[in-house]
């Protein structure tokens, strides 16, 4: 199979687990994944990168690139930190590098070791994140 494929999505769970934390995406984030690869070829294996690497750095080896930023201050959310990582790289947008307009929002549950991934969006499509998604799952 493809790792550039959005269908490799469940054998990139698998080969993620190279973090300390587990991650798992809801199930908004699939289809926003999905609708996202029809665009951008190379998204299974860039999420696959970014996972290994930006959330490893942040929250494994606590290396702040200033590319992951924190959306508690925005949202009263008591159960997780909600994240906003705004540096994705996408092979397919050559020339952007990591400020491709790509956004991941994703949840960190520390004490867990665990990580959600909650939304992912293209910045020329909207604007903010979805704060009814995440209330929905994090309230």
């Amino acid at each position: 199979m493809n790792l550039s494929s959005i269908e490799a999505l469940p054998i990139l769970l698998k080969s993620i687990n190279k973090i300390s934390h587990d991650v798992l995406f809801i199930p908004e984030f699939e289809l926003d994944s999905a609708r996202l690869a029809t665009r951008f070829e190379t998204l299974g294996y860039d999420l696959k990168v970014f996972i290994e690497t930006g959330l490893k750095l942040y929250h494994d080896l606590k290396v702040d690139n200033e590319g992951i930023k924190p959306l508690d201050n925005k949202l009263d959310i008591k159960k997780a930190k909600i994240y906003e990582a705004e540096k994705f790289a996408c092979r397919s947008l050559k020339g952007k590098g990591a400020k491709s307009g790509l956004r991941v929002i994703y949840a960190h549950f520390e004490e867990e070791k665990r990580i959600e991934l909650i939304e992912i969006y293209y910045k020329e499509d909207k604007e903010n994140e979805d704060k009814t998604r995440i209330l929905k799952y994090y309230q």
